[in-house]
């Protein structure tokens, strides 16, 4: 099936890039699998902080150990 544009979609006077930013940051979404979101959730409601700032330090921690590695 292919989606044709309807007649009323004008974008004759659109511009191109108008909303581009060249040193935007995107925060693009993670997904975890269950058994790695489980122990992730275990350890943020034991020690009663958010999940990312888990996956943070865990991911923190893994970039030391590989740079100790180099």
């Amino acid at each position: 099936m292919v989606n044709k544009m309807k007649p009323e979609y004008d974008f004759s006077k659109g511009k191109r890039g108008k909303f581009y930013r060249q040193d935007m940051k995107l925060n693009i979404p993670i997904y975890l699998d269950d058994e790695v979101s489980a122990f992730v959730e275990k350890i943020a409601a034991r020690k009663g902080i958010d999940r990312a700032s888990v996956v943070n330090d865990l991911l923190r921690g893994d970039i030391k150990l590989a740079e100790a590695m180099e």
